[in-house]
């Protein structure tokens, strides 16, 4: 048995299908994974995404930051002003990515994944230990995660949350407000407006049940996985991980080498540079793409770090990590059981705000 969020028992009595995944027992779909996707795309959806751990740091946050994460944390100077970014190990390779919140100097609170969160924890106490920097480190698994997101999402949350539209309203892309118990981003996984809210464990079942009753379709990772695909967001794992720079995986813009900050992994990326290309494929025959099959180019072979069939085109697309002179617009082909099928680079995202990109 995995570990279970505050809104399992929710998740079984509605029907979903429960996997494990990165230790937790979470919902594949209630039903039909493409009306989940669909429902994001067109309406509103909603995710548990409460096995992923907010982690509160509090005291001299920011100088530690400057040296735990690959971007750079002094573009932080609004509270509630989020920032992605990546913890690399010293060879460059991503430990995790996550999103960074600044609320006050001595107050953040950063968000990591489900699967890494005890490997994240242990290495940013590394961190602070070796630089002596006065932080303390507390995981907040008192709180519940609920993501809304599509294009009615934030008028459906404010329906049944009324007394948090005065807070968030306002709030532009990449920014959280608190709102009473409520702490709401505008964030989200899935390449639609919305909210992801955190709130006390125990009322995760009530906020729930009230966004259900207001039209929010329940959706799982099935869905959650093709919407982020769709939108060109990496899933750590598959797209990179404690091996993969991110200047190998579409990430570059997450990390400033510009100014004279030293973080941990630096020196591995001014040395080693981009070796790969990280690419969007589009499947032009019949088939779907899957991770790891192999890419093969004029200048080399890659290969498929995550692929799927694209409810909102109606053909499967991938992303792709392919020798560098690769780029959009090249003809490629990918080994699918043996059998070779073309496909095209493509600029990724695939899919923006409901609206075909490719």
């Amino acid at each position: 048995m995995g570990k279970r969020t505050p809104l399992y028992d929710t998740h079984v009595k509605d029907g979903a299908k429960i996997v494990d995944f990165g230790g937790w027992d979470m919902p594949l779909a209630y039903g039909s994974q493409i009306e989940e996707h669909h429902a994001v795309r067109r309406d509103a959806g909603m995710f548990d995404v409460s096995h992923m751990c907010p982690v509160d740091l509090r005291g001299d946050v920011r100088p530690f930051l400057r040296k735990l994460v690959a971007n750079n944390v002094d573009k932080l100077t609004h509270s509630g002003k989020a920032l992605y970014s990546c913890m690399l190990n010293p060879a460059g390779g991503v430990i995790d990515d996550l999103i960074i919140y600044f609320l006050r100097e001595d107050w953040f609170r950063v968000v990591v994944n489900a699967g890494t969160a005890d490997k994240d924890l242990a290495w940013m106490e590394k961190v602070r230990l070796e630089t002596e920097f006065d932080v303390t480190i507390t995981p907040r698994r008192d709180l519940a995660m609920i993501a809304v997101q599509g294009p009615n999402a934030r008028a459906k949350f404010w329906q049944v949350r009324p007394a948090a539209k005065a807070a968030t309203e306002a709030l532009g892309a990449f920014f959280a407000a608190e709102a009473g118990d409520l702490f709401v981003a505008r964030t989200g996984y899935t390449g639609e407006d919305g909210f992801e809210v955190m709130l006390p464990a125990a009322q995760a079942a009530r906020l729930w049940a009230d966004l259900k009753a207001a039209g929010v379709a329940e959706a799982g990772l099935g869905a959650r996985d093709t919407l982020r695909l769709e939108a060109g967001m990496n899933l750590y794992g598959n797209d990179m991980d404690e091996s993969v720079s991110p200047l190998d995986a579409g990430l570059a813009w997450t990390v400033d080498l510009k100014t004279p900050r030293d973080f941990v992994g630096r020196p591995a990326l001014e040395r080693d540079g981009s070796r790969k290309a990280f690419v969007g494929l589009k499947l032009l025959e019949k088939g779907v793409l899957r991770s790891h099959q192999k890419v093969i180019t004029p200048a080399g072979e890659g290969e498929i770090t995550s692929g799927t069939f694209s409810p909102t085109l109606g053909f499967s697309v991938a992303m792709a990590r392919v020798p560098r002179d690769v780029k959009a617009g090249d003809m490629v082909e990918v080994d699918i059981r043996g059998k070779r099928l073309p496909a095209q680079v493509v600029k990724m995202p695939f899919v923006r705000s409901g609206k075909p990109l490719i």
